[in-house]
């Protein structure tokens, strides 16, 4: 997955959920929501009409090493069922300026994108000239393309890919600069974070950034429903911090164990928070299905209170 690559916040505990069925005060905080795919578990699914509401917007991760044929075929098949589809661009996988302009080109002739999610990738070492998700916008070429959507990469619990001390000086720096190159563009930009197992840290997080005058919306990264052995696979490869602790305390209990993890808390607890404070920058939810897509969108028909068909709106 896209976010997968990232890698540390705390913050007082929050006001006990309110709804613990995930009906009523979830529906605000999945208003809008946002799903991720990659080519390979989007060819298992027939038609995404029969999952999630029209208009939903759809993240396609690029995995380094994947075709950027495979991309741009998999864009132009969910587009086409309705979806806005924002492709990833991670720039370590992009070995120069002309491969850039080759797939924005391919894109937007192909699938009619005009969305794109830009981060540094997962691999250790750069394919060419591009290190970081700043360069590819400097480049300018989204702006001259007339993207109208541009996100960025948020680790609400720090990233020791940029900051391998575990502090956030390089994190913070990289925000404020995407901060500054908002208003240069006239692409809309938002945050979309890395998935996190608990509100405390994302929440203080969020708080800090506001505080040091970053006003990009945050769509907050969630794990869909999986198998709990399987979250924690995925939240130790991608260097999740502190709120990998509700993982390991729900597999010291038995009776949890055999159950599948749900979202429901965090949520909840986020959902609590941005009620009683409606200027926060958290803006919706960003799901993650690592247990599955079809389990996740039923997931999210079940606890947003959308149906599939009609359009949803999606959140900028």
């Amino acid at each position: 997955m896209a976010l997968l690559n990232f890698r540390r916040a705390g913050a007082p505990r929050q006001t006990p959920h309110s709804d613990t069925t995930g009906s009523g005060s979830l529906n605000a905080i999945l208003a809008g929501y946002s799903i991720e795919v990659m080519p390979r578990t989007a060819d298992k699914i027939e038609d995404f009409r029969a999952l999630l509401p029209a208009g939903t917007r759809v993240y396609i991760a690029h995995i380094d090493g994947t075709p950027i044929e495979d991309m741009v075929a998999t864009a132009k098949r969910i587009a086409a069922q309705g979806f806005a589809v924002m492709p990833h661009f991670a720039a370590r996988s992009i070995p120069d300026l002309a491969t850039l302009t080759d797939w924005i080109a391919r894109y937007q002739g192909e699938a009619g994108i005009t969305q794109a999610l830009l981060l540094a990738g997962g691999i250790a070492q750069p394919r060419g000239e591009f290190d970081n998700s700043m360069q590819l916008l400097e480049t300018g070429l989204f702006d001259r393309a007339g993207f109208t959507d541009l996100h960025v990469a948020g680790h609400p619990e720090g990233n020791r890919d940029i900051d391998p001390d575990g502090g956030e000086s390089g994190v913070m720096a990289a925000l404020r600069w995407k901060q500054a190159f908002s208003a240069r563009t006239d692409a809309s930009m938002a945050i979309a974070t890395q998935f996190a197992f608990a509100a405390a840290p994302v929440i203080a997080w969020a708080e800090k950034l506001q505080a040091a005058g970053i006003s990009l919306p945050i769509h907050v990264g969630i794990a869909g429903p999986a198998k709990l052995q399987t979250l924690i696979k995925f939240a130790i490869a991608c260097g999740v911090g502190p709120s990998l602790k509700v993982l390991q305390k729900r597999a010291m209990d038995v009776t949890k164990l055999v159950l599948p993890y749900e979202p429901t808390e965090v949520l909840t607890d986020l959902a609590t928070y941005r009620a009683s404070h409606p200027d926060s920058l958290i803006a919706g939810t960003h799901m993650f299905p690592l247990g599955g897509i079809a389990p996740a969108a039923q997931w999210l028909t079940r606890h947003s209170g959308a149906t599939r068909g009609p359009a949803a709106a999606v959140a900028r």
